[in-house]
């Protein structure tokens, strides 16, 4: 790890950072307690948001019958969209303020997650769509007051949704992927039962999987807190406040987690130390994450599953185009810690190290440990057989300008980059994520 004098302020930058997290549950068949915990929250009337597939899975069977069983009359939302829109949100949200309930509970993955942060929001606080989402594309305003209990179970191991204030979805006017984020979002508790991963197919292993390692890169790698300008009051810190010794802390663990489990986890449907591994992971880097913020991969990334033509990846529905989260945050990857090592290049090496890659003898410059890290991304999604960049997702160079412009407005996480990124740096990224090896 850097050494401490990373985290030196300037004599305008933030001296203090904020630890944000909620209470967690982690553990194989904690499914079965959910009842208990919405009892502590004193829940009568509950909204559960899943989608029909996650909801007839036996361990979701199990989380309904609990909270029936702790006496809660429960109104189910099963209609989640594997990649929302604000037109499902909205959806999601006139069900919710239809359903008149006092507390919520999600079972699902990021999607599922996302969407009831959002109907919980705009059913408790209804405003026009544009009034929470992050600017510059909307207002950017936060919740005018507090929000009901949200139990978050994730099915997946992969988006740490259930430990963040954040709600992504796509904006149908402009096809391009939009955030809500807000510290009140994050959910109330997070009950966490790896069992849900055991009938996880390959490819969804790893696609989420991936998006953990990149949540861990991109929070280690991440402006430090310190480089911030001081706020004028410690309650406008923003909650993606950039690396901190706090998310530094889940960051590498996670990357550790990723190095020893991700290929076992999606080789092997029956290794449950490899998916409980993960699950983990996933966790601490949604813990590490929501509290430091990811940068330039996932900007990148909206844009390339919002814009997405005919692409398709066995284990997902095949009944429209999708490039999966995790698969449009990774193929940019490599680009980009080749991009921001010159902004440190020990960090860089830091995270290919905990990735199991050997960095005794790599010289710490930019161009060595960027290279060393590209390197060990490479290696891992060619052993997952994740797709060979954007031209293996159906994109040309001729596609790059409108990538760039889906990318550009995404201010909050370009803005979180350790170095400038103006447009011509996301054309040459683009250009050079078009193939990965």
């Amino acid at each position: 790890m850097s050494c401490s004098h990373y985290y030196l302020p300037s004599s305008a930058g933030d001296s203090a950072f904020a630890v944000d997290s909620q209470s967690i549950v982690f553990g194989r068949g904690v499914v079965a307690e959910l009842g208990d915990h919405a009892r502590s929250f004193s829940a009568r009337r509950v909204a559960v948001f899943s989608d029909r597939r996650v909801r007839d899975l036996a361990s979701s069977q199990r989380a309904l019958a609990s909270l029936r069983a702790a006496g809660c009359d429960l109104a189910v939302y099963d209609e989640v969209e594997i990649e929302p829109s604000d037109r499902s949100f909205l959806h999601a949200a006139r069900f919710a303020r239809e359903a008149g309930c006092d507390t919520y509970v999600s079972i699902g993955g990021g999607s599922v997650i996302d969407t009831c942060k959002a109907a919980l929001l705009y059913a408790t606080y209804p405003a026009e769509f544009l009034t929470y989402v992050n600017r510059p594309v909307g207002q950017g305003l936060p919740p005018p007051g507090p929000l009901p209990p949200h139990l978050a179970l994730p099915t997946t191991s992969g988006t740490g949704s259930e430990c963040t204030g954040i709600a992504v979805c796509g904006l149908l006017s402009t096809h391009a992927k939009v955030g809500i984020a807000h510290r009140s979002l994050r959910p109330s508790r997070a009950i966490i039962d790896p069992d849900f991963t055991a009938s996880l197919p390959p490819n969804v292993v790893a696609a989420s999987g991936f998006d953990v390692l990149c949540h861990a890169i991109e929070s280690y790698t991440a402006r430090p807190y310190a480089s911030r300008p001081r706020p004028e009051r410690p309650t406008l810190r923003p909650m993606s406040q950039g690396s901190n010794p706090w998310s530094d802390l889940g960051s590498l663990e996670a990357l550790r987690l990723c190095g020893r489990y991700l290929l076992r986890a999606v080789c092997d449907a029956a290794d449950a130390e490899a998916r409980q591994g993960m699950m983990y992971a996933a966790t601490l880097a949604g813990i590490a994450f929501g509290n430091a913020g990811v940068h330039i991969p996932h900007g990148m990334a909206y844009a390339i599953a919002g814009q997405v033509q005919d692409f398709r990846l066995a284990g997902y529905p095949p009944d429209a185009p999708l490039v999966p989260h995790g698969v449009s945050v990774v193929v940019a990857a490599p680009a980009v810690v080749r991009f921001t090592a010159a902004a440190d290049p020990q960090r860089h090496l830091d995270c290919a190290s905990a990735l199991g890659a050997p960095t005794r003898d790599v010289p710490p410059t930019a161009a060595d440990s960027g290279a060393c890290l590209s390197a060990c991304l490479v290696r891992l999604m060619q052993a997952c057989a994740l797709p060979n960049g954007l031209s293996a997702l159906g994109y040309a160079r001729a596609d790059i300008t409108k990538l760039v412009s889906g990318s550009a407005i995404q201010q909050r996480l370009l803005d979180n980059a350790p170095c400038l990124v103006e447009r011509e740096h996301l054309e040459q990224l683009f250009s050079s994520a078009m193939t990965c090896w």
